[in-house]
């Protein structure tokens, strides 16, 4: 489990190619590794990934062609959000964030409001109904509040701190971005269709 803080922005320096996906070699950055063992989770652009192998101030995880295709930004070099998984002790800053990528998003604006911005994206169909105003999305990672929802878009005020300390910084109409809905809102929907 994750809370969608993100802890530090590293790089994907390269990729091996697999007999199955590819291993990435990420430079972790700000993200500490002294704690970090072998077959312990890293989320990476909000995908829960398992830490295969260690090298410095760099650590290697192998990423499946399933995971390759329902994910974005793992299948080249650059930037991602970093965050390791939770202890039972740390704060829940953000909500509770499983690394399980739901869906897909599409970056509609990305419109400077102030020193803020405005990020409206429109989510896969199946997912909007997951999307609540003032509820709880994940972006690439990143625990973050709905302001507005229309159908299958919606939209996030990101503050300076946010954008000083994550990649979407970099975003602009026509990217694409791995999104996880709020784990409470998809156990409700299980429950209630299980009992009609």
């Amino acid at each position: 489990m994750f809370s969608g803080i993100i802890a530090a922005v590293g790089r994907i320096t390269h990729l091996t190619t697999r007999e199955a996906g590819f291993r990435l070699h990420v430079e972790a950055g700000g993200l500490g590794l002294d704690d970090v063992a072998l077959g312990d989770s890293i989320a990476c652009n909000g995908v829960c990934l398992t830490v295969v192998a260690k090298e410095g101030n760099q650590f290697m995880v192998d990423v499946s062609p399933e995971t390759l295709s329902c994910t974005v930004g793992l299948d080249a070099p650059g930037e991602i959000n970093m965050e390791k998984a939770l202890r039972l002790a740390d704060r829940l800053g953000g909500h509770l964030v499983s690394g399980h990528v739901d869906g897909v998003g599409d970056v509609l604006r990305f419109n400077p409001v102030g020193d803020n911005r405005l990020l409206e994206i429109r989510a896969p169909e199946e997912l909007a109904k997951f999307i609540a105003r003032k509820g709880s999305i994940t972006v690439n990672g990143t625990s973050l509040t709905t302001n507005d929802v229309t159908g299958d878009t919606f939209t996030i005020n990101l503050i300076p701190h946010t954008l000083e300390n994550t990649t979407l910084k970099h975003l602009k109409a026509g990217a694409k971005v791995n999104l996880e809905v709020d784990l409470i809102a998809r156990y409700c929907e299980r429950l209630l269709s299980a009992e009609r």
